[in-house]
């Protein structure tokens, strides 16, 4: 697809890491983003960057551990477009790195909130511009902790789990709106949440020295260049493909 003019793609976790580099390369492409994240400098900064290329794209402030906040931000996205044509549900959240029964149950339910029950309200709330007939492509981001158990990650490997099962139902029901929906792991990307589990304990989590360890042997790969490799699949999949699990590392 050589242009996306005329196309609204909302993009969460939009204002740093692998978020900011896929809104700032559909900006590039002529689609107007819709950048959703917290209240930030770098929701700011990010957004003046994508209108640089899409003068029409605009930020919204949402928290998605937070229910009101939400429908806020749902109400404000429906006031401002007509249709949305792609969706990419990146935000995500790595806490808390604990072992089960020392993690504290408030941050264990706000993990299930951002990685998962926040995508569905979110996504149930923009209905009305999603199921209008229009081709709508929805991308979730994936992790390989979706698929094999870590120690002391288990509100995020069962959120991503269960994300993965969500993108499948999803393509399943909306195959008769002309929706479909495809997860991809994006494999060890260098952002702020890589920086969160090397800063964790190795008492709190035994597997951090492999993480330091990617860093330090350059292992991490940077936001644009997995972005460059996502954009076909979040711009251009099909509707054979709905429901299907990808890895970056195979794009």
């Amino acid at each position: 697809m050589d242009s996306l003019q005329g196309q609204a793609f909302l993009v969460t976790g939009a204002s740093k890491g692998l978020g900011k580099s896929l809104s700032v390369k559909l900006a590039q492409k002529g689609a107007r983003v819709l950048l959703l994240a917290r209240s930030s400098t770098d929701l700011e900064e990010t957004t003046s960057i994508v209108q640089q290329f899409s003068p029409s794209s605009f930020s919204v402030v949402c928290d998605l551990a937070d229910s009101v906040s939400i429908t806020s931000a749902a109400q404000r996205i429906l006031a401002e477009v007509t249709q949305v044509d792609g969706l990419v549900h990146n935000a995500g959240d790595i806490a808390p790195i604990k072992p089960m029964f020392a993690a504290d149950l408030d941050e264990w339910t706000r993990s299930m909130m951002v990685n998962l029950i926040g995508v569905q309200a979110l996504t149930s709330a923009l209905g009305s511009v999603l199921l209008g007939g229009h081709r709508v492509r929805v991308t979730t981001i994936s992790s390989g902790a979706a698929l094999r158990p870590l120690p002391s990650w288990s509100a995020y490997c069962t959120a991503k789990a269960g994300l993965d099962m969500w993108t499948r139902c999803l393509a399943a029901e909306g195959a008769e709106h002309n929706l479909s929906a495809v997860s991809v792991a994006p494999g060890i990307v260098d952002t702020a949440m890589q920086a969160t589990i090397r800063g964790a304990s190795t008492e709190d989590f035994p597997l951090r020295e492999n993480f330091v360890g990617y860093h330090e042997d350059g292992q991490l790969v940077h936001p644009d260049e997995v972005a460059q490799q996502l954009m076909p699949l979040v711009t251009e999949h099909t509707m054979n493909e709905s429901g299907q699990r990808f890895d970056v590392r195979d794009l």
